[in-house]
């Protein structure tokens, strides 16, 4: 069913990232899933480098967003043993947005990835969320996304 719907919004999910240091991509306990955060990447390349505000518009920090959400379904697909079908909701999202100081639309940055996840998963995608404003992210990227799942078993 997940899958039709991805074929239907014609979303095929990138490769999944491999860590970028000494940590998980997932952490599956019990029904619960957490993702580490993903980063802007596709296929092992990273994508919008720089900050929003001054090298990237929200449009684009949106797009950034919605590839980490893709990275994170990637990463959920792995988690569930290739079958997105056992999950049963996203519980929260956290998002980091690189960011200049005069920028403040990071909760309309983050929404690029909060779509993603309702339009895949309907009323199981609604969640909880974080959208923070930060100086700095690994390797210089505009946007970071974690996430948490709740899963069959």
């Amino acid at each position: 069913m997940i899958e039709a719907r991805l074929q239907e919004l014609n979303i095929s999910l990138p490769l999944q990232p491999a860590p970028a240091a000494n940590y998980a991509p997932f952490v599956k306990i019990g029904s619960l899933v957490y993702i580490s955060g993903q980063l802007p990447s596709l296929n092992g390349e990273l994508k919008y480098v720089g900050k929003i505000g001054q090298d990237f518009d929200r449009e684009e920090g949106q797009k950034a967003a919605r590839l980490c959400a893709l990275n994170i379904l990637s990463q959920l697909k792995e988690a569930c043993h290739g079958d997105l079908d056992r999950v049963l909701r996203c519980i929260r999202l956290g998002g980091f947005v690189n960011s200049t100081d005069e920028f403040k639309d990071q909760p309309k940055v983050i929404n690029g990835a909060s779509d993603l996840i309702v339009s895949v998963f309907g009323e199981k995608g609604r969640h909880a969320r974080t959208a923070v404003g930060v100086n700095s992210l690994p390797f210089g990227v505009a946007v970071e996304v974690e996430a948490l799942f709740e899963v069959k078993e």
